[in-house]
């Protein structure tokens, strides 16, 4: 088992920045690989960002390509997400998702443990 506790989130103007952070505990040595998933109002959870764990390999969505960056810390067991020049659009809950499975893909189904989210609000 895997435990994934978020944090980091919060209210924001267009253009501003907010870090989040996922902090992972358990067996975390059987993690290949970290995402953070978003989800708005009404709409499907969707792939954001994605970080292997040994290899550091990054994987991201078209939509916050240039703006987001994912890293992670493995001293500390946990994931970052730097959002820069934020936009309404982003407004929506974070989850961070942990994989045990070699592989990155960016959809739900491939991800084996979940965090309980933490929401990020961007205001025009």
């Amino acid at each position: 088992q895997v435990q994934l506790v978020e944090s980091g989130g919060g209210l924001v103007q267009a253009g501003g920045s907010l870090r989040l952070s996922c902090a992972a505990s358990g067996r975390t040595l059987s993690t290949y690989a970290m995402a953070w998933f978003r989800q708005a109002p009404g709409k499907e959870r969707e792939f954001v960002a994605a970080i292997g764990r040994t290899d550091g390999s990054t994987y991201y969505a078209d939509s916050v390509k240039g703006r987001f960056t994912i890293s992670r810390d493995n001293a500390r067991n946990t994931v970052f997400l730097q959002m820069n020049s934020l936009k309404p659009d982003d407004t929506a809950v974070y989850y961070c998702a942990d994989r045990s499975r070699t592989g990155i893909f960016p959809k739900t189904s491939a991800y084996d443990y979940w965090g309980q989210g933490t929401q990020v609000t961007v205001s025009s």
